[in-house]
């Protein structure tokens, strides 16, 4: 089978996230099928953009063949985004002919934020008489119109809204990273046959290997901790907004000293000087930041913490489900978590693996994480072992790609 996936911020383990189509790429390949990955040369997901010469530049990435599109770079959500996002459709037109005559794939798949893909998606689908599938990651124009507080007459938004409702009609297949999404889906032109959920996953193969050491600071810091006697509870991920860690520093504040509990935070991201000045702040000595480390460094930072912890603001958005990629990290690490949350699914709750709390709650934080350094530790093992089987029995990329491919038919 030959398969088209378009995705607009599709990274590598060379360049960065996002890795979702990576992943089910590869599986793909090992299976026989060949798979072209059409991507814009900037996104501000990457750690490392591809430089272009010309507008378009093709690399083999593990046997996946990708295709750059040259695109303005961009900060922010403003204009700059908008027109990177135009130009990559206009890119994607161009490539079109290829498609109808070197090449013509058996699926073509639009795959990305926005919805806008769809449109040459089920352009060059039509043209090749290929299915058509669209990925739906996150549900735009809902997100900025009810998290960005856009208006849902904004003539930008108008036009997400008409590409989404194009994409559930147009679609053979309709696959939802979101859970609880059908419903919504249904009420905007989706035929209820077409709904398949394929959640985001993991890797097991690259857990299974041998992963990066700590750097040098980490290790020291981590090692006093223990030397210490204290009870780390460790996140690791971006600094931002969303992931609600001023609520876990005002847990931190109400903590009594006999918990035992430190809190590590590694990574960056725009909000850190603030949760750091918060910190300083609030006088609190039971936390420490750490910088970013590598992505095959997160397994040996999560295997030295007794706890992990995610949490969630509290936006109704998430009433459609959750679907973290560091939760799967989380998990495969077999450590216990704590997750602040409120949302359509919780995968943690579901596993058995950890506690689940209210979302923006810092005395719930507070009393979840005194409560998991209360128990055994036989008792957060089988917690921790628990998550782990749940991710691999439903979050392993080769048995998500298997099940993307039996949802096309």
């Amino acid at each position: 089978m030959r398969i088209l996936y378009i995705n607009h911020y599709a990274g590598s383990p060379r360049h960065g996230m996002e890795f979702r189509p990576y992943y089910l790429a590869r599986e793909w390949v090992k299976a026989g099928h060949e798979v072209h990955i059409v991507a814009a040369d900037y996104s501000h997901l990457r750690q490392h953009n591809p430089t272009l010469a010309a507008n378009y530049a093709d690399e083999d990435i593990d046997g996946i063949r990708y295709t750059w599109c040259k695109t303005p770079s961009y900060e922010g959500n403003g204009l700059k985004r908008v027109l990177n996002i135009f130009r990559f459709l206009g890119r994607v037109m161009g490539l079109s002919g290829r498609y109808f005559k070197q090449w013509r794939p058996d699926v073509v798949i639009a795959s990305s934020t926005y919805p806008l893909d769809t449109v040459p998606a089920a352009f060059i689908a039509g043209k090749t008489g290929a299915r058509l599938v669209y990925e739906v990651h996150d549900l735009w124009p809902l997100t900025p119109v009810e998290v960005g507080g856009m208006s849902p007459k904004h003539p930008f938004i108008r036009l997400l809204q008409w590409a989404e409702d194009f994409g559930y009609r147009k679609a053979d297949t309709v696959v939802s990273m979101l859970p609880c999404a059908r419903d919504y889906m249904l009420a905007h032109g989706m035929a209820p046959e077409k709904y398949v959920v394929i959640p985001n996953g993991v890797d097991v193969a690259e857990w299974q290997g041998a992963s990066e050491p700590l750097p040098a600071e980490h290790h020291q810091q981590l090692a006093q901790l223990k030397a210490d006697k204290r009870f780390i509870v460790g996140y690791a991920g971006g600094h931002g907004l969303a992931n609600a860690l001023d609520f876990l520093l005002q847990a931190a504040s109400q903590l009594p000293q006999e918990s035992g509990v430190h809190i590590v935070l590694v990574g960056d991201g725009p909000d850190k000087a603030a949760l750091v000045s918060q910190a300083q702040a609030l006088g609190l000595q039971n936390v420490s930041f750490l910088p970013s480390i590598a992505k095959r460094a997160v397994p040996a930072f999560l295997a030295e913490c007794d706890a992990l912890y995610i949490g969630w603001r509290k936006l109704p958005i998430y009433r459609f489900g959750i679907n973290p990629n560091k939760l799967f990290d989380y998990l495969m690490a077999a450590k216990p978590v704590l997750h602040s949350v409120e949302a359509g699914n919780d995968m943690v709750l579901d596993a058995g693996a950890g506690i689940s709390v209210a979302a923006e709650d810092a005395a719930a934080i507070a009393d979840g994480l005194q409560r998991l350094a209360a128990l055994t530790p036989n008792q957060r093992g089988r917690m921790g072992a628990a998550g782990k089987a749940y991710v691999l029995a439903k979050h392993d990329y080769a048995v998500l790609a298997r099940r993307f491919l039996q949802g096309l038919r």
